[in-house]
């Protein structure tokens, strides 16, 4: 039988693979110096990864930006995202945004979701990280989308803001395949929990100045305002403020609402 001819990107590739990283480095090389090769870009990738590999980081960087410069949709991107680790791993964090940045520009799909979140990660204030985690939760990856929504809704929750972390698990929850699905409801229910708290706190206050629309203080609705604030606060490993919250209805001004809340109180005893 005939021999079949084999590419030089094939030849390369099998001799990175093999361990012969110099020969392959020498048929990468040639490859990506020239610029009517149409595998050019891939090339260039490959000797990025092999110089790398031999811990030539100088000359990884420059046949990454070759291949970069090419403008490759898939290995352009490749490209921006091997300069990006390259300088992270030397805390270069200004040059690792740019690169990441660059994979963006690129617009390759498979780049661009973890593109986003290196941006989270590598943010100058919680401003540019929140908005980096949006635009990662919108990419509706499965597996970016969880990490970002699990992120965003840490962030909220310290931050008091219940409600928009429970919107951002809940987007990340409508997208098909989504991952970490079970630990995306945890968090959920704790902001539902957190919302819930911040409702019974609202109606003891709104009960203890008598505008309770228009009927002055119900000593029904307050007892069970302030019994659910205190039996959902221990849920949030907040015991003391739930002490706090029994000892207010405990000691009402209001002698029906303090015996209503004792009754409350005293029922699972």
């Amino acid at each position: 039988m005939p021999e079949v001819d084999t590419r030089p990107l094939d030849t390369a590739r099998g001799l990175a693979e093999s361990g012969d990283l110099d020969a392959a480095a020498t048929i990468f090389a040639e490859l990506a110096a020239d610029p009517d090769d149409p595998d050019r870009a891939q090339a260039a990738v490959g000797l990025a990864v092999v110089l790398d590999e031999r811990g030539d980081v100088p000359g990884s960087r420059a046949a990454a930006r070759t291949a970069l410069a090419t403008g490759h949709p898939e290995f352009a991107a490749q490209a921006a995202c091997l300069l990006a680790g390259s300088f992270e791993r030397e805390g270069l964090t200004d040059q690792a945004r740019a690169a990441w940045q660059a994979a963006l520009g690129v617009g390759h799909p498979a780049y661009v979701p973890p593109a986003h979140m290196a941006l989270a990660r590598l943010a100058t204030d919680a401003r540019e990280a929140e908005r980096s985690l949006r635009d990662a939760l919108a990419t509706a990856d499965p597996e970016i989308a969880s990490h970002a929504a699990q992120r965003l809704a840490e962030g909220f929750l310290e931050d008091g803001e219940p409600g928009e972390a429970a919107r951002a698990l809940l987007e990340a929850l409508s997208v098909p395949g989504v991952t970490e699905v079970a630990r995306l409801r945890v968090m959920l229910g704790i902001a539902h929990l957190e919302l819930a708290c911040a409702e019974f706190s609202a109606a003891v206050e709104e009960v203890g100045e008598g505008g309770d629309g228009g009927d002055g203080g119900d000593t029904e609705t307050g007892a069970l305002a302030i019994e659910l604030l205190a039996r959902t606060l221990p849920l949030r490993g907040r015991d003391e403020d739930a002490e706090r919250v029994w000892r207010y209805g405990l000691d009402s001004a209001d002698a029906d609402l303090a015996g209503e809340v004792r009754l409350r109180l005293e029922r699972d005893a």
